[in-house]
């Protein structure tokens, strides 16, 4: 069966948040992430509010009824930056929109067929900020995923639970380069 990729916006990503909840709690019931109901819920509650922001894309992919990957954002305004951030980023960075990507997951055992290579590619497309950025666990692989793809550490972030986050950015271009 073929895989299928949908890009929503805004309240038309409601539909689907169900699903993506589910596939939430299982990729980050994981290890390095070990996350719990406490987790799952944070996510669930978050996820209205998110969807209103300015910019939300939420990029999804599934089998049949099965949703096995998501990737979503939204712009974070210029002279904004992530809170609780141990500095600030470079001039430029800070300076410019942004695409935050707030998650981008793939299910467990679908890791390995470019699933997730893709679903970040239909994110990244056509978007009018000039960099992208997000937050990553430094212990999890897909830490390793981003900095092979060309994001760079430009600070950290420490939140009241889990580990220190490494802030990454990836520079998509100049207005005339897309």
């Amino acid at each position: 069966m073929a895989l299928t990729y949908t890009t929503s916006h805004g309240h038309d990503a409601a539909r689907l948040f169900g699903a993506l909840v589910d596939l939430y709690e299982c990729v980050y019931a994981e290890p390095p992430y070990e996350e719990g109901p406490d987790q799952v819920s944070r996510f669930r509650e978050r996820l209205p509010g998110e969807a209103v922001r300015l910019g939300f894309t939420l990029v999804t992919v599934a089998q049949g009824s099965s949703l096995v990957g998501a990737a979503y954002g939204w712009t974070m305004r210029a002279g904004d930056w992530w809170s609780r951030a141990d500095a600030e980023p470079p001039t430029p960075i800070r300076a410019a929109s942004k695409l935050a990507v707030m998650e981008w997951i793939v299910h467990p055992l679908r890791r390995g067929e470019r699933i997730g290579a893709e679903l970040m590619r239909r994110l990244l497309a056509d978007r009018p900020e000039r960099y992208a950025t997000l937050a990553s666990d430094p212990r999890s692989r897909a830490r390793e995923v981003y900095a092979r793809n060309g994001w760079r550490q430009v600070g950290t972030s420490s939140l009241p639970w889990g580990p220190p986050m490494h802030l990454l950015v990836l520079d998509l271009g100049t207005e005339t380069d897309r």
